[in-house]
């Protein structure tokens, strides 16, 4: 393969139903503000299949085909843009950004940051948006303070397990809920109360919580409210996004009344509850990604990998994230 080409994962058509192909492409040219990471590892999140698979999230994310899938990456920096001051060659860094699951991938400053020095390029990879979301649904949305009590949904999956970690950073109280394979994991990382969903209804254990983060959205998001205080919040990744989002990505009116409407149950459920409800987009920050790298290497919270899969698995990979029981995160090894 020439210096110019590459191998990356590329989806042509938006479809329900598709295999992911490898295929030699283009190696990104860099531009002025951009540098060039030669990525070792990515990792998966559910919104890289949803993004191929289109149906409304296009909305949100409508990526011109062809394009490559992913969006976590760790590797290094092996260009610099004649801009860039934070980063130089030879940079271990880690971040997010469309375009992951490839063997180069150009990146802006605020997209990636120092990769935390006692990480391995897997472990970094399974850092970047599973970590801003939590951070940012816990801290930025939420504000969540010390003594208040939290409910993480799902926290042994990727956005769990970093989420009781970080609301355990915060001084929360945290209770989750899982799987009883998963209780050992979660009690690790520090839950105070885990409810085996297969088993127990948090709605009939839990109650006056200051907040909720739902990463499973449906009938598990509506009950979050059952158990929310009065002023509390519920912080949703899995629900539907409302006006404000609309507004947040600068969409028409009819679109934010479009939205609005289809998130009424959920506003109607909240209000009822005098609660408040809010649906996280996750955006890209360097700042808090260095806050993520701080916290690792002070050793107050560790990503979690499910599995490793190499890079021509990377269906075996898909399919596995589709099932929904990934206790962490599922990586992928770009070079070796």
């Amino acid at each position: 393969m020439t210096n110019d080409k590459m191998q990356a994962v590329v989806i042509h058509k938006y479809k329900k139903a598709q295999q992911a192909k490898i295929e030699t492409v283009e190696r990104p040219k860099i531009e002025d503000n951009q540098v060039l990471v030669k990525v070792h590892a990515a990792s998966l999140n559910p919104v890289d299949y949803k993004i191929a698979q289109g149906g409304a999230i296009r909305m949100f994310f409508n990526y011109k085909t062809p394009y490559i899938m992913g969006h976590d990456f760790a590797g290094e920096v092996v260009a610099v843009g004649k801009h860039v001051v934070a980063f130089q060659i030879g940079d271990a860094v880690y971040g997010t950004k469309p375009g992951a699951l490839a063997e180069y991938t150009a990146a802006t400053q605020n997209e990636i940051a120092a990769m935390p020095r006692n990480l391995s390029y897997a472990h970094a990879a399974a850092l970047p948006m599973a970590g801003l979301t939590a951070y940012q649904a816990l801290n930025d949305t939420m504000h969540v303070t010390r003594g208040q009590n939290v409910l993480i949904q799902a926290g042994s999956g990727g956005v769990g397990t970093l989420a009781v970690q970080i609301a355990k950073v915060l001084g929360a109280h945290v209770a989750t809920t899982t799987s009883a394979k998963n209780r050992e994991l979660v009690k690790a990382l520090g839950a105070d109360i885990v409810i085996d969903y297969h088993r127990q209804n948090f709605t009939e254990i839990l109650k006056d919580y200051d907040g909720v983060l739902d990463t499973l959205g449906g009938t598990h998001l509506l009950d979050a409210f059952k158990i929310i205080k009065p002023l509390g919040k519920v912080v949703s990744i899995n629900g539907k996004p409302d006006g404000e989002n609309a507004i947040q990505f600068g969409m028409p009116l009819w679109k934010r009344w479009l939205l609005q409407w289809a998130a009424r149950k959920i506003h109607r459920t909240a209000r009822e509850h005098h609660a408040a409800y809010h649906f996280l987009f996750m955006h890209n920050s360097r700042k808090t990604l260095n806050k993520l790298r701080q916290l690792v290497e002070s050793g107050k919270i560790r990503p979690v990998i499910d599995v490793t899969f190499d890079f021509e698995e990377i269906n075996n990979a898909l399919d596995y994230l589709k099932q929904g029981h990934a206790a962490g995160k599922v990586v992928i090894r770009i070079s070796r």
